[in-house]
């Protein structure tokens, strides 16, 4: 089997996908982008000297749309079928702290512009870059990915990636963001855009109608949450004991570790989210960058313990924003998590938010804010 419509066909005929008009639509993409990688000759090959100049970059290709289309099982079979060997995928937010890894270190070398430098060694390392959720909220990000990814392609380095938003709307409203507009004109220009906006969320049909709410916070609950979470995940089951962790930037030189982080889906206790000194920003972190949350042992609160429920109030705000799909193993249901005391009145919007993000309406909601 060479071409992904073959592959993706396979998939539709074991009922592992539903045809989708928007997948074959990316199908057809990436089956275009993989033959003309294959059949490219190269660096350094006979052609090259032949024709006494550099090829042009293969075209890449950037997939958006709503959590739950199909796009990351789309790159995974892009990138699994593609032959050419120099080739590497990674969470866009991953590669990015790696590059200024590396440009701390091309600046203390001294020895030219060290954006150009990161991009050679890139470049050397790699010809095709496959990126996971492609989404900047970072100033310093925004700040270099035009002359980065410029030098990159002018390299011939061809680029794939996925993202919840048309580069249009990439850093919107962000700070200083007429300096990121090039970039976003970059990705017009050198890459082909298509939108999956397709009418099944793929993510909440796995869920179909399992509880995202579970009541007591004991044992059933966790294995209810962790069937779910390799549901939303498609981890392999013989992986599933070294799913991978995440330090995930939360700005101002600060990290938050996420004991469980895979493909947009995240695992916290109570007490890691709403037991430490957290603030808004951190949730606001969390939410930007997780399509789904999972929290594990919420506690039934009251005004001996203002401040962790008053973190709770924050991290839901910010999830609710973000239409983050929200499971959760909790000593209560929503409304009896704060059932009196100072500070209960306040809680019911909270519980008012709780219930609603248990509702299939909620769930079918793109992930993202209208605010960004």
């Amino acid at each position: 089997m060479t071409s992904l419509a073959e592959a993706y066909a396979a998939l539709v005929a074991r009922g592992e996908v539903r045809s989708d008009p928007d997948q074959l639509k990316a199908v057809a993409l990436l089956d275009r982008v993989k033959t003309e990688l294959e059949s490219a000759p190269p660096r350094g090959s006979l052609i090259w000297k032949m024709f006494g100049k550099t090829p042009d970059p293969v075209r890449g290709a950037y997939l958006w749309g709503g959590a739950g289309r199909g796009k990351t099982m789309l790159m995974a079979l892009f990138y699994d079928m593609l032959t050419v060997r120099r080739k590497r995928r990674v969470h866009f937010h991953a590669f990015m702290i790696e590059v200024h890894q590396r440009l701390h270190a091309a600046r203390e070398n001294e020895q030219g512009d060290p954006i150009i430098q990161v991009a050679q060694a890139i470049a050397d390392e790699t010809r095709v870059l496959c990126f996971d959720e492609l989404f900047v909220t970072s100033s310093a990000d925004a700040a270099i990915l035009s002359r980065l990814f410029t030098a990159l392609i002018e390299r011939r380095v061809t680029i794939i990636a996925t993202s919840n938003r048309p580069p249009r709307d990439l850093y919107k409203n962000g700070i200083n963001r007429d300096l990121f507009v090039p970039f976003i004109h970059l990705l017009e220009a050198r890459l082909d855009i298509l939108a999956l906006d397709g009418p099944t969320d793929y993510r909440r049909d796995r869920l179909g109608s399992a509880a995202t709410w579970h009541v007591p916070a004991d044992d059933v609950a966790t294995k209810a949450l962790s069937a779910a979470f390799f549901s939303l995940t498609d981890y392999p089951p013989e992986d599933r004991a070294h799913v991978p962790s995440e330090e995930l930037d939360v700005g101002g030189g600060r990290t938050l570790h996420v004991p469980k982080s895979l493909k947009g889906v995240a695992v916290f206790s109570f007490k890691r989210l709403c037991g430490e000194a957290r603030g808004a920003s951190d949730y606001l972190a969390i939410a930007r960058h997780f399509h789904a949350v999972i929290i594990v042992g919420i506690p039934i609160m009251g005004p001996e313990n203002r401040n962790e429920a008053a973190r709770f109030v924050t991290l839901i705000d910010a999830l609710y924003e973000y239409k983050v799909k929200l499971l959760a193993s909790a000593a209560a249901a929503p409304d009896a998590l704060y059932p009196t005391g100072d500070g209960s009145f306040e809680f019911q919007r909270t519980v008012s938010r709780l219930e609603e993000m248990q509702s299939d309406e909620y769930l079918a909601l793109a992930h993202g804010s209208d605010n960004d």
